[in-house]
């Protein structure tokens, strides 16, 4: 396996520049999602490193070896794409073993060898004599990603791969995934745009908007500590409340808990309070006080959505003695993981700041 180091890159086309300067180092053996909003530059970022995108400025080493004018065939890199990509005439042991009949010296025994491998690690080993369209989205899927393992490649890149698949499957082939890079120890590179694949895929999350990296870290460090409203409201469902505040004196206030948070000095005049719904407790009278609007009963708990003078926010609560709309109620905030932006530039504010 290998390290992969973007340095400045970007992308333009023409006039337009759609990828800004992306400074990013995905470690050896490491689990590397890159995670944003559609139209965010995740998959273009992902291109330039497989060699299908120009690098317009910039440069990209992989194992330490700048490739950044390289040919694809020549980045040791293989990727699975959200359409599987497979010749649809050929089996699954001939899309598996084609390209490496086609780009190495291999023999045929080695071919099979490695195929063989890859299928009793995938569970594919009986669908090898089947075409494509013999398969379900999840078994394409298998031969897809098998077809990377048979490369041997020193890092694997991922384009949003399980998008086209169900729920329930997508849950299957995550589980899937997480262990192969566990047992394999392979190097990842992974897209995605869905939050729940992020969080419990990646050993580590960037965060991209608008073609800019926002934030970059352990899943749940990101979570519990984003660096700014963006990636507060992308991670998490439900997202995090962003609520407006001002601060006087010190002291953090609302229409509906005046002047109710004391978080310390040095901050600017207007904040927003962010808060998670696990974060938030339904009480009798609370330090803030809200109207139910509505209440969702999602199985073991309920999620009630609260309006707090024209603000809105999710709690979570036990469907046990759940609100229902209409019903007033007090709230109480964890303190301990209230967080603070800017609300002039979204950033967050450190409250001892």
């Amino acid at each position: 396996m290998a390290t992969v180091q973007l340095t400045n890159i970007s992308k333009s086309y023409g006039d337009s520049k759609t990828v800004h300067d992306i400074n990013l180092t995905i470690e050896d053996r490491e689990f590397m999602v890159m995670v944003g909003p559609s139209g965010c530059g995740k998959s273009t970022t992902l291109r330039m490193i497989a060699g299908l995108e120009d690098i317009t400025s910039g440069q990209l080493f992989i194992d330490g070896k700048d490739v950044t004018d390289a040919q694809p065939q020549k980045r040791d890199i293989a990727m699975v794409f959200q359409s599987y990509a497979l010749y649809p005439h050929m089996t699954a042991y001939r899309n598996m073993a084609f390209g490496l009949m086609k780009t190495t010296r291999l023999s045929k025994s080695e071919i099979d060898a490695r195929i063989r491998e890859a299928a009793e690690i995938l569970s594919i080993t009986d669908l090898l004599d089947r075409r494509p369209k013999e398969l379900s989205g999840g078994e394409r899927q298998r031969v897809a990603i098998g077809r990377a393992l048979v490369r041997k490649p020193k890092v694997f890149l991922f384009d949003e791969p399980l998008s086209n698949l169900d729920a329930k499957l997508r849950s299957r082939m995550r589980a899937e995934l997480k262990r192969l890079h566990q047992e394999l120890g392979l190097t990842v590179i992974y897209v995605t745009h869905d939050q729940i694949e992020a969080m419990t895929l990646g050993t580590r999350v960037a965060m991209l908007s608008k073609g800019a990296l926002q934030q970059v870290g352990a899943p749940m460090d990101i979570y519990m500590n984003p660096t700014n409203t963006f990636v507060a409201t992308f991670i998490g469902s439900p997202e995090m409340a962003l609520i407006p505040c001002r601060v006087r004196s010190g002291k953090v206030g609302h229409e509906n808990f005046a002047d109710a948070l004391g978080l310390g000095n040095n901050l600017p005049s207007d904040v927003l309070i962010g808060l998670r719904p696990e974060e938030v407790t339904l009480t009798r009278a609370g330090m803030a006080h809200a109207r139910v609007i509505r209440t969702e009963l999602i199985g073991a708990e309920a999620l009630v959505e609260v309006a707090l003078g024209q603000d809105r926010m999710i709690v979570k609560s036990p469907v046990s003695g759940a609100p229902t709309a209409g019903d007033e109620v007090g709230l109480d905030f964890d303190l301990d993981r209230l967080r603070l932006f800017n609300r002039s530039t979204g950033l967050a504010i450190k409250v001892d700041d």
